[in-house]
């Protein structure tokens, strides 16, 4: 983890300069107006802390409503790095937390992008790694994969495949009985943190080293000249849980099978890595904020309200948003600690919570007029 030391500095005043362009409320045939700014929020350590949510959550959603000096409803998106459900569960579960009604199409989780990709491997069997027994399955299912295994079924055709992990009959109930000799997995998504390394890691490599043939002869090269593609969803060393110190996330995972396939084969793997902070994930977020715009609109949006991004890692949240030209503000109420020294990716501004975050925003915003 990074350590941080950061001097706050006044209160509403700006770490980056910009050259701010002025935008005003727009006004739209339905009679809806958009106004010149709109969110992204991350969620955990800006809304929630663990299962809790945020005391200043609720009040910066309420200014969001409405309650705010341009009286009008500022749309917002949720973008974050979690996952290993589908985003209609989720946005239950987030509606009854943070008190307001949350759309699916509001959610941005680290998997969410994938529904981008879908069409190249709808009718190819692939293979989906991360979260409990067959949840992730079913939500790849959900996007339009018609043929995704997970490892468990692997285990469940071949417990010699990894003899140290036996299934429990939860776990066995969730497989699907498949002839993996007569199966060529196309591709390898890992769309949430994995709970099985070993298991995981010992069958990816079995992918990737047969060419697809999980039990096949290993294909061993450097560079193969198809490789089995590897997509990563949540880049993350680390992240923050209930537990006094950060846990290791998916990007531990993606070290740990990378240095096992250089170990095995002389080098690293090529792999495509989404989430926070890759350009691709931004892009694919304000594709998501035109689109829900245009609904409220009912048409066409001319031109894109100045996008807000409010997160508590630097080297996400800020290190995303910077790269795609968004402002962007670091909350102090999740992994970010001022003591622990400066962020490494400097935002437009520091708050104490997303209250502040929003406010400022919109002070901002007012200025300009």
């Amino acid at each position: 983890m990074q350590r941080f030391a950061f001097r706050r500095p006044p209160r509403c005043a700006s770490l980056k300069t910009q050259t701010v362009q002025v935008r005003h409320i727009q006004h739209h045939a339905n009679g809806s107006k958009l106004p010149p700014l709109v969110f992204t929020f991350d969620i955990d350590g800006v809304l929630l802390r663990g299962p809790h949510t945020i005391p200043a959550a609720r009040r910066a959603l309420d200014m969001l409503n409405g309650a705010n000096p341009m009286g009008v409803k500022i749309p917002f998106i949720l973008l974050t790095n979690g996952g290993g459900t589908h985003e209609e569960a989720r946005r239950h579960k987030l509606s009854s937390q943070l008190g307001v009604e949350i759309h699916s199409n509001q959610i941005i989780q680290a998997h969410t992008i994938l529904k981008s990709v879908v069409h190249k491997y709808a009718e190819k069997p692939v293979l989906v790694l991360g979260g409990r027994n067959d949840v992730v399955r079913k939500v790849a299912e959900s996007y339009g994969f018609k043929h995704a295994y997970t490892t468990l079924d692997v285990l469940a055709w071949k417990p010699e495949a990894w003899p140290f992990h036996e299934l429990t009959p939860e776990e066995h109930a969730s497989t699907k009985a498949v002839d993996f000799s007569r199966i060529p997995i196309s591709a390898i998504f890992v769309f949430h943190d994995p709970r099985n390394w070993s298991l995981d890691i010992q069958i990816a490599l079995d992918v990737i080293r047969s060419r697809g043939i999980i039990g096949g002869p290993y294909l061993d090269t450097p560079k193969p000249e198809k490789p089995i593609e590897l997509v990563f969803c949540n880049p993350d060393l680390l992240w923050k849980s209930d537990f006094p110190q950060p846990r290791l996330g998916q990007g531990a995972f993606r070290l740990a099978f990378q240095a096992v396939h250089e170990a095995l084969v002389g080098a690293p793997y090529p792999y495509v890595q989404y989430g926070k902070p890759t350009t691709a994930t931004y892009k694919f977020a304000e594709k998501v904020l035109r689109d829900r715009l245009e609904e409220i609109a009912g048409g066409r949006v001319e031109e894109m309200p100045r996008v807000y991004m409010v997160g508590d890692n630097p080297e996400s949240d800020i290190a995303g948003a910077n790269g795609a030209g968004w402002p962007s503000i670091l909350v102090k109420t999740g992994v970010y600690e001022e003591a622990r020294g400066p962020p490494t990716h400097t935002p437009t501004y520091i708050a104490e919570d997303v209250e502040e975050a929003v406010r400022w925003a919109i002070d901002r915003e007012m200025k300009q007029k």
